[in-house]
Parts: structure tokens; C-alpha cells; sequence
């Protein structure tokens, strides 16, 4: 096997482990995001407001550390976290043991696509470096509208994002036809949100560090669709 191919292969294979960790090597890929992604979190969290009693909703769980970050802050509230992946859910149930057992957080196998909860059910929806990987980005964030309450609020967060200026964000943009990557800029960001029928968007840039933060409001008078 020529040395171009090991490559591309290696390359396919950390692709598929960052889009959905299975097996030993998804579950170290998945203690890697909760320590490289904890910066990025903590500033992103830090423009929303996250309140005692709010029922919030982290999709794309990963490995579990915005779970409990965010169980932290919810005292006498309570966090779910949902993924696809079931490597993914077992780091969070592991990583959020003690939460879990105080009845704090619940996570449950499930997709984007279509969230296992009612109408209007939570304060808060949470994704962190996970949107770009969403299956159906338009209809999966009408979907997250759909459950969130009224004036509720979705953040995303991410460092990787199409004109970050970064190698690794040149990178997946390249490639990002082979990789299923939906990569947005910091104007698509606000569009797709626009669009999908939230209101009071925010995009904001930590361009140090290359990170986005997108925010938007379930609007108060308006039925999810």
C-alpha cells in the first residue's frame, strides 16, 4: 500500500471517529474533545445565560464534560444530553455518573433529526462542535426550535468554520465534500438561524483562537414549524 493511501485511509478513519466515535480508538478520540473543547465551552456558555432552575438539552453529547459543566450551573434544574452515537453515550453516562444518580441528567441515544421530546420542553439547547455534522442542518435546526420553549435559546459553538483562516479550517472545507461537513461562515451562521425561524441572532468571533459562537430565541409568539 503506497504511503498516500495510508494516509487518506487515516485521515477517513479520524473523520469517522470526530463524526461518531465508536470502539477503543472513539472512546480516545472522546476524552480528547473533552479536554481540547473545555475552553471553547466555557466561553460560549459564558454569553448565555444558564439559570438554576432550566431544563437544557446538549446535543451531540460527545463526551459528556458541557453535560456536567452545565449540570453545575442548573442546580435545581436538569440536563439531558443526546447522541448517536453509543460509544458517546456511554463517556457521558460515565463521565456524568454522579449527576445521573442525583436524578440531575439524564442522556438517551437518539439523533438530531429527530429528538425523543416533547413540544416547548426546554430553556436551553446546547451543540458544541457538532452542527456541521448534523444529517439535515435546515430541517434539524427547525427540529431543535421545536423543542425548546418559547423565548428559549439555541448556541452553537465551534472551531472550525468556513474562513476561520485556520489549517485545520482550510482543511475541512477542502475536503469537506468527502467528509459530509457543512461548513458556514460567520454570515451563513446568522442566515441558517434566520431562516430556520429564530430571532435576537447573535455570531460572535473569538478570532485569537478561530472560535464562533451562534445564538438565537425560539420567538415567544411563534409555533415551531
Amino acid at each position: 500500500m503506497s504511503e498516500n493511501r495510508q494516509i487518506v485511509m487515516a485521515g477517513n478513519t479520524a473523520v469517522r471517529q470526530c463524526q461518531r466515535p465508536s470502539g477503543w480508538l472513539g472512546r480516545f478520540v472522546l476524552w480528547r474533545m473533552n479536554a481540547s473543547h473545555s475552553k471553547l465551552t466555557d466561553w460560549a456558555l459564558a454569553h448565555v445565560a444558564v439559570e438554576k432552575r432550566h431544563t437544557i438539552l446538549d446535543v451531540g453529547c460527545g463526551g459528556g464534560r458541557t453535560v456536567s459543566k452545565l449540570a453545575q450551573s442548573a442546580t435545581e434544574g436538569k440536563v439531558y444530553g443526546v447522541d448517536y452515537s453509543e460509544t458517546s453515550i456511554a463517556s457521558t453516562t460515565r463521565t456524568n455518573a454522579r449527576w445521573i444518580a442525583l436524578g440531575r441528567v439524564e442522556v438517551r441515544l437518539a439523533s438530531v433529526s429527530e429528538l425523543p421530546f416533547a413540544d416547548d420542553t426546554f430553556d436551553l439547547v446546547t451543540a458544541v462542535e457538532t452542527h456541521f455534522w448534523w444529517p439535515h442542518l435546515a430541517s434539524d435546526m427547525r427540529e431543535v426550535l421545536r423543542v425548546l420553549k418559547p423565548g428559549g435559546v439555541l448556541m452553537i459553538a465551534a472551531e472550525v468554520y468556513k474562513g476561520a483562516g485556520t489549517i485545520l479550517s482550510r482543511l475541512a472545507e477542502e475536503h469537506s465534500g468527502r467528509t459530509g461537513m457543512t461548513l458556514l461562515s460567520a454570515d451563513e451562521h446568522r442566515q441558517l438561524f434566520t431562516n430556520s425561524g429564530y430571532s435576537d441572532v447573535q455570531v460572535l468571533e473569538r478570532r485569537d483562537k478561530t472560535w464562533i459562537c451562534t445564538i438565537g430565541r425560539k420567538p415567544r409568539s411563534s409555533v415551531a414549524h
